[in-house]
């Protein structure tokens, strides 16, 4: 897909905007799970979250080989879209983005904020991303996929500093949405000659990718219904299902109770608000605690962009949710 060179370019556009994102070890974590543990901060970024990285290499690129492109169109639960409108108002260029109905109110406004033209339509991702490509077709904008070469390639310049700082990690989590960001850890692990146990994790409530790697091909779902909205996928994207097939060791499945959980434990263990794909790497940590003993744990904390009325009502004062479902589940 790429190599080292590509990669340290592609982390010299990131880094006109974005400087390198922390990697902290937080002592309350690392008691919490019985082990050291760093965290990769992208909730430390100007959008909140590691995809600005993929979309500043991509616009960098369509740009540069069609200057005179007309404008670019997408789909997103927030981050992606986030990031394309981010980038695009960079290099001057219209954003159109979809989003389903019901989708963040607080990441909508953002993605207004950053200058897109936002439009609502259909129930789930999937869609809004169909709308998004039949509009692309007749109004002649650039449609721009949730997974590609070059998206990864900038969401992969967190994992280089991540390695870079911290090459002697055991294990790390990486949530899974589209697959950008694992895929992108995958090849920074691979071409700096890494031996990291790379880990997915997603959703109970939207297990595609965890059912596809389990069967050895795509499998999709009928319905993504979790709060985790940056990790509500029903149809694998077969490119980004390969790299993981081949690079990741196993794919862990955490409830919203356990994503809940872990947001919570990052408010009080780090004072950081994570999104609930942000603290899904957490979870599945917290779930498989009893591996972890003596190994060096990475997460990555990819946004923080949840809502405050999700906020309040999944962990917050409003919230009715167990001390510690990842117990549960193991009594279970």
């Amino acid at each position: 897909m790429f190599d080292l060179n590509e990669l340290e370019r592609a982390h010299k556009i990131v880094g006109t905007v974005v400087p390198p994102t922390p990697a902290y070890a937080w002592p309350l974590l690392a008691e919490r799970l019985g082990t050291r543990v760093v965290v990769k901060h992208e909730n430390h970024t100007p959008i909140g979250a590691f995809k600005v990285r993929g979309g500043l290499v991509y616009l960098e690129r369509l740009k540069r080989e069609r200057p005179d492109v007309p404008g670019i169109i997408s789909a997103t639960r927030g981050n992606h879209g986030q990031s394309l409108a981010f980038a695009a108002g960079r290099h001057g260029v219209p954003a159109v983005i979809y989003v389903p109905r019901g989708n963040s109110v607080e990441k909508n406004r953002a993605m207004r904020a950053f200058g897109a033209e936002l439009v609502e339509h259909g129930e789930d991702f999937q869609a809004a991303k169909e709308e998004a490509q039949r509009r692309a077709q007749f109004a002649g904008l650039h449609m721009v996929p949730s997974f590609h070469p070059d998206l990864v390639l900038g969401v992969a310049t967190y994992a280089l500093e991540l390695f870079r700082t911290a090459p002697d990690i055991d294990i790390l989590y990486v949530p899974i949405g589209q697959g950008s960001g694992i895929s992108g850890c995958i090849m920074a692990r691979d071409l700096l000659g890494l031996k990291t146990e790379i880990v997915g994790v997603q959703s109970t409530e939207a297990p595609s990718y965890a059912l596809s790697f389990a069967a050895g091909k795509i499998v999709t779902t009928e319905t993504s219904d979790t709060r985790a909205d940056g990790m509500a996928t029903r149809i694998p994207d077969p490119e980004a299902f390969a790299l993981i097939r081949k690079g990741a060791s196993r794919i862990v499945q955490v409830t919203d109770d356990e994503i809940g959980h872990a947001i919570r434990a990052y408010w009080t263990d780090t004072h950081n608000l994570a999104e609930g794909a942000g603290a899904a790497p957490l979870a599945a940590a917290l779930q498989e605690k009893s591996r972890l003993a003596g190994k060096r744990v990475g997460l990555i904390l990819s946004g923080g962009n949840i809502d405050f009325d999700l906020f309040r009502t999944w962990v917050g004062t409003d919230a009715k949710m167990d001390a510690n479902p990842a117990a549960k589940r193991a009594v279970a």
